[in-house]
């Protein structure tokens, strides 16, 4: 990313230094185990690709290949329906991310079927962990959206002073 990028608002830890003790919390709480590293962030790239927010997407994609991904993984995340590169509990994880993040005029967004195949794949805690990553996920979007964190750039570095 060029250096000339700047943040709309400066850091928020100035204003919230409890902030990163809550982050920190949230991530803990994501990365207790029940869930392959790797699937936790395949789900927040995705929603960064959902929100649109180069952000997270650039986040989360260098947080999988820290994690050892391939990069062909983590460029079919966009196109995960017909890539064959993910497993089944993937899948359904990032169908139930997108279900989650896309409006649906027909009726509930996480359908009782949905449900089903997803709590087919995962057990109770490794469940409520996919929708705790969502959560922190969906915590720090306004933020990226809003005050425009700088791609890329190290946490607490990303903000103008």
């Amino acid at each position: 990313m060029p250096d000339t990028l700047e943040s709309r608002l400066p850091d928020p830890a100035a204003f919230f230094p409890e902030l990163g003790q809550v982050a920190g919390a949230l991530t803990k709480a994501v990365m207790n185990g029940s869930l392959p590293r790797t699937t936790v962030h395949l789900v927040q790239l995705r929603v960064g690709q959902l929100v649109g927010n180069t952000y997270h997407t650039v986040r989360q994609t260098g947080q999988l290949r820290q994690a050892g991904e391939t990069e062909d993984r983590i460029t079919a995340i966009a196109s995960w329906r017909d890539a064959p590169c993910f497993t089944e509990a993937e899948r359904v994880a990032l169908e139930l991310a997108e279900a989650v993040l896309t409006p649906n005029p027909l009726g509930e967004r996480v359908s009782d079927e949905l449900f089903a195949r997803v709590s087919a794949v995962y057990d109770d805690k490794a469940l409520w962990t996919l929708v705790l990553v969502l959560s922190q996920i969906c915590f720090f979007v306004p933020v990226a959206v809003v005050a425009k964190p700088i791609p890329g750039a190290p946490l607490g570095k990303n903000y103008r002073k």
